[in-house]
């Protein structure tokens, strides 16, 4: 009679478990997950019962202490709380991964060679160049002016997740277009965060990760490719990064680029032993009498097998598809948790859009820059590509579809709000907190209507085609 409850019990853990894994291969998975992430970000901080406890876990203590001889206490890395950590080192795994994409795609994607690369490349040029300079022209001598890197980004998960809901009512050349330019968009975000949102750099320190990368580049170059003697230096790195002033998550880009993409075993290889071992699987089948599969002998068969499959393919592959799920689904909500807390009452000083001769106005030039100035220089650096035969317009697609999509650009969210984190440093505290709020509600703000406006234009625009064409409308 028990049985049947501890049944329907075991069942229905299957049945979520086929239904989580199913969520997550949607992708749209991980914007929904984020937006949960940001609203439960939100009511925390705001809430007056959840605000005090919100704040007060983010900035709990996380570093290791060490007594020296002399009595002294030594904290490290200095100065980590949990927002640091999420920000600083859980951060730097994201980078790694967005790294090993980009480096994927310029190997054997969509920026492979330069007739693929460039009219994403381009749009993507000018879809940074447009926001900066409309945030400066608004921002200009103002305390708010290092804030133009802000609204620079797009926010693959969420732009991509949209494409996938609007299903075929986007050419999917246009969605390639709109990935590429994102991943494209994602290695200028890296390089403005690097050369312009660092600390002031330790020259020594900086020479020692030096030292260190020319020595991965060698163990490469000899053809060294197990896990460890990449994995020891990339902390070093890190820690190097951290306090030469370089921004710690830059670490991740670097090794990025240095983690071997070539196999350790050839294609030949693999086929030998792999015949090899199957045919030892059929010898060993009577070496025990029970008949288990598989016998001892057989184990040690395929642990083989997997070292010798596993190590066929190159390591940078086989790190991306291992930390993906991990970046997207954990690392990815807790940095919107961490970061997306913004406390609305304290925006009340300021109207969230007015102009102050001292401060600017840090929401304006967001807003503006991600709803208008990101479709704008997208589309624009798109149009001057195509004139000039630098690039290619995406096939079946027309401009209206295009700029539509373009719109989509203007999320920003996770590379607009890090950027965010890492403005107005030169500023006394409590001006940079509240130029960070107003920041963070403006991108949220402006990342939720370029994300409505592109979806009601790709919808108008793909009626209007196909109401032209006689297709049917989807």
């Amino acid at each position: 009679m028990r049985l049947i409850p501890i049944y329907s019990w075991t069942r229905g853990i299957r049945n979520f478990d086929h239904r989580r894994r199913k969520f997550s291969k949607q992708p749209w998975a991980q914007g929904v997950i984020l937006l949960i992430c940001v609203v439960v970000a939100m009511l925390l901080a705001n809430l007056p019962f959840t605000k005090e406890a919100y704040h007060g876990i983010l900035e709990t203590d996380v570093s290791l202490s060490f007594q020296s001889p002399s009595g002294e206490r030594i904290f490290f890395p200095k100065g980590m709380n949990i927002e640091a950590f999420i920000n600083d080192i859980l951060m730097t795994i994201f980078f790694f991964t967005v790294g090993l994409e980009i480096r994927r795609e310029m190997k054997n994607g969509e920026l492979s060679s330069v007739r693929k690369a460039m009219m994403p490349v381009i749009a993507a040029f000018g879809g940074v160049m447009a926001p900066a300079l409309i945030f400066t022209l608004i921002n200009h001598g103002t305390a708010a002016s290092s804030g133009w890197g802000i609204p620079t980004a797009t926010d693959i998960a969420f732009a991509v997740g949209i494409l996938s809901i609007l299903g075929d009512k986007v050419p999917v050349s246009l969605k390639v277009f709109l990935t590429a330019l994102a991943i494209a968009d994602d290695l200028i975000a890296i390089l403005v965060v690097a050369f312009f949102y660092g600390g002031a750099i330790n020259l020594g320190l900086l020479g020692i990760a030096v030292m260190l990368i020319l020595l991965i580049l060698l163990m490469n170059y000899l053809g060294e490719k197990r896990p460890w003697f990449y994995f020891i230096p990339a902390m070093a790195i890190w820690a190097l990064f951290y306090y030469a002033g370089v921004h710690s998550t830059m670490s991740g880009v670097v090794m990025a680029f240095l983690v071997p993409m070539a196999p350790r075993y050839t294609e030949a290889y693999m086929r030998i032993k792999g015949r090899r071992y199957i045919k030892r699987l059929n010898d060993y089948v009577a070496i025990e009498e029970d008949g288990t599969f598989p016998n001892g002998p057989q184990r040690h068969c395929l642990r083989r097998l997997s070292k010798i499959s596993n190590d066929t393919m190159g390591m940078s592959y086989r790190l991306e598809h291992s930390l993906s799920p991990w970046v997207n689904f954990l690392i990815m909500p807790l940095f919107a948790l961490a970061n997306a807390g913004v406390e609305i009452p304290s925006l009340s000083y300021f109207n969230v859009f007015q102009f102050s001769q001292e401060l600017g106005s840090v929401s304006m030039g967001i807003f503006l820059g991600l709803l208008i100035g990101k479709p704008l220089g997208i589309s624009l650096a798109s149009f001057i590509a195509v004139k000039l035969h630098a690039g290619e317009m995406p096939s079946k697609a027309s401009w209206k579809m295009l700029i539509a999509v373009a719109c989509l650009g203007g999320i920003g969210f996770t590379m607009s709000i890090f950027v965010d984190t890492l403005s107005f440093g030169d500023q006394a505290p409590e001006i940079t907190a509240r130029l960070r709020d107003m920041g963070k509600v403006a991108v949220l703000m402006g990342s939720l209507c370029a994300g409505v406006v592109g979806s009601i234009l790709i919808n108008i625009v793909h009626k209007a085609e196909a109401g032209r064409t006689g297709a049917p409308v989807i």
